[in-house]
Formats: C-alpha cells, structure tokens, sequence
C-alpha cells in the first residue's frame, strides 16, 4: 500500500484521511458570536468529540489511517520557520493597532510549538492577551472577552481547506471571512511537515475563491466544481486553468447550484457512491446544469454548456449514464435529509460509504441500491452543516479496480 498522497476518484479505496477532532475551539462558541462563526446552534462539545472518535474508529476499522490535523499543526511549528509564519499568521496588526500587535507578535515568538497551535486553532481574547507596555486603544475599547485572535471552529471541515487532486494539493481560497485563516494552518502543514514537504502544489490561498466541499474527482482525470455561495466562476475558472496546466484532468465542469446556507456547496446536494453512481437530492436532479471546460490552444480554455449535470458528467466519465440514488421520495422528507447532510458522504470504497444514521430514508434508499451505509452519531458535529464528506479531506486513495 503506498504513503505517498494521491487521490484521483471520489471512490477508490481510502487509504489515508486528515480529519480534525472538535477541540476547545468549539468551547469559544457563544450565541452572540455562532452566527459569524457559521454554526446554527452551540454544539455540546464533549458529545462532538465522542461522536468524532466514533467516525474516526469506524474509519480505522476499514483499514484507513487517521491521521489528525492538531498533531500535524503542531509537529510542522516545531520547524523554525513554521513558527516564524505561524506568528505572522495570527497576528494582525490592522485589527490590533500595532502596539498591541507588537506586545502579541513578541509573546508568541517565544511560545513553544504546542502553545503556538492552540493559539492558531483556539484563538485568544483580549483579557487574555500578555500584559504589554504603553497604551492601546485597541485593547481599551474592546470588551475583555471579544476575540483578539479569532478561533476556528470550523476547522472540522476539513474538506474545504484543502483537496487532493492527483499528487497535488490545492489550498483553498475560502471565501468566508471566518475562515480565511484555517488556509494558513494547512499551508504550514503541507509546507513544513515532514511527510508533505515533497508535495506539490495544484493551487493557491491567495487565489479566486474555491472551497473543496465545491471540488469532486468524479473519475481519473474528471472534476466536477461547484459555483454558488462559496467557490465563484471566476474560482472554478482559475482552479481549471491550473490542473490543465499541470496535465492533472482532463475535463473540468463548473456547476452552479444556488447561493443559500442549505445549499453551500456541491456536495450538500450530491456526492460519489460508487463508480458510475451519485447520491443527489430529488429537486436538484433535473435543474443541475454544467459548463464543460476543455484546454484549449496556448492556454486558452474551450468552455461549452450548459447542459445537464448528469449528461455532461456521463460523458466526461466515459460511461453510458450515471445511476442517480434520491435523498427522498417525498419533498418534505428530501429536504429534511438534505438540510441533515443526507448527501454528504464519504465514500471508503467502491459503493461503500459513511453517512448519518439520522438520515435513516436515505440511507434506506441506499442500501436498497446496493450501497454499504456504515452509519455514524452526528447530532453535534452537524451544528456547523457538514457530513462525513466534510469532515474528511483525503489524502490517498487507491486507484479504481
């Protein structure tokens, strides 16, 4: 079996998967502060983490390795030059004026790796800040508990901060601003850990907006893109202008889908199940359209569509159709298990998934397909809307048999 990262399905095999555990990040998490922080509820967090270890379990039970994104944060600061970037990336001398981002930048060049980590994932308020010398009017005028440093709850969405595509990785230009930071974490992992310091890479942060929960590797050389409330035309446009480049597919579709909380990204609507099957909610199977990008002649891009989503994805796939396995057979049930992450899962083989056991009419309907469902608790981790899909971001997959 190899170690090195690839991934080039949705479904071969899952070898190896960076999840993050809910850590104290979640514990910063108030009413007033979950709604900028894009969670719906405050989520019980001794129960996240139980439900957490409980995926991860079943994960390593199928021969997966976990591997977790707390500890390869903190292995990666443990290089010099980590910890020189991850400083910078916590302090931001525009919001804390700069006596106080002297005062914080000067504490933190100090902190060992471990400290510094918790500071990146959990954040710091300003009563907890170090005493600093002169004034702040910075630090004066705000309320001892707002957020110097904001935390990172969503963090446990892995899939959206990064995404294999080949044996490359894409750092994604998260459009949200509660989450902008979480792409400097992944930069500082995939640059400075020892296990990634060979990996290439197949986008940039700093790029036009594209998050992974938008990017599916429906076959070997074949990504499907979403383009709604996350991930923009101009993103899908960019992100297919760099794998074509590095001969990495061969077909990109961009795919809109409706720029709403329920509908966030591409894989809240559908997501891979087999080799020539998809899990879809009922009310997008016959409005999904596609625009079909091919590269074109001293880079330039021939863009056709838009037609529907399946046909575009069939051909492009090389198959005669995709088999199409609805969320619901009744709309209210269909919308229910959509807004539940019904469609999110996470493919561990070839027509063998994780999905919520809450979601109990899909996962019928899937199984009635032929489709293992390994069902996973998820009351908690679905506070901040995202699956088993969501919650993982591969690292290698086997090749399809």
């Amino acid at each position: 079996m190899t170690t090195e990262p690839r991934v080039d399905s949705e479904v071969g095999p899952l070898r190896s998967v960076l999840l993050h555990r809910p850590g104290d990040e979640l514990k910063r998490l108030t009413p007033r502060n979950n709604d900028q922080l894009l969670f719906d509820s405050i989520p019980w967090v001794d129960r996240a983490q139980q439900e957490h270890d409980a995926f991860a379990e079943v994960l390593r039970g199928r021969g997966v390795e976990v591997l977790l994104l707390a500890d390869l944060l903190r292995v990666a600061l443990e290089d010099d030059r980590a910890h020189a970037a991850g400083v910078h990336a916590a302090v931001d001398e525009r919001r804390l004026g700069q006596t106080l981002a002297d005062s914080l930048r000067s504490y933190l060049s100090g902190v060992r790796a471990a400290t510094l980590a918790e500071v990146l994932t959990c954040g710091v308020t300003y009563e907890e800040l170090p005493a600093a010398e002169g004034a702040s009017l910075v630090r004066k005028m705000h309320h001892p508990s707002d957020f110097a440093v904001d935390p990172l709850p969503n963090l446990l969405f892995t899939r959206d901060s990064s995404v294999w595509i080949a044996d490359r990785v894409a750092i994604s230009s998260l459009a949200m601003p509660a989450r902008r930071r979480e792409t400097a974490l992944l930069d500082l992992i995939y640059a400075y850990h020892p296990r990634f310091r060979r990996a290439a890479r197949a986008y940039g942060a700093h790029s036009a907006p594209v998050e992974g929960g938008d990017v599916m590797l429906l076959a070997p050389g074949v990504l499907a893109v979403g383009v709604g409330e996350r991930t923009t035309a101009a993103g899908a446009e960019s992100l297919a202008r760099s794998v074509f480049a590095d001969d990495l597919v061969h077909t990109v579709l961009a795919v809109p889908i409706e720029q709403d909380r329920a509908t966030m990204h591409l894989d809240t609507v559908c997501t891979m199940v087999d080799r020539d099957a998809v899990v879809m909610y009922p009310l997008a199977r016959d409005s999904l359209v596609a625009f079909t990008m091919r590269p074109g002649r001293d880079g330039s891009l021939d863009v056709s569509g838009p037609e529907p989503f399946l046909h575009a994805a069939a051909e492009a796939m090389g198959i005669e159709k995709l088999r199409v396995i609805d969320t619901g057979l009744d709309p209210v049930t269909a919308e229910r298990e959509q807004w539940d992450d019904g469609n999110n899962t996470l493919a561990l083989a070839p027509g063998v998934v994780v999905g919520y056991e809450r979601n109990m009419e899909t996962n019928a309907r899937l199984e009635e397909a032929g489709i293992e469902v390994l069902p996973i608790a998820g009351s908690e981790l679905g506070s901040g809307r995202g699956g088993p899909r969501c919650m993982s971001c591969p690292i290698v997959r086997e090749p399809i048999a």
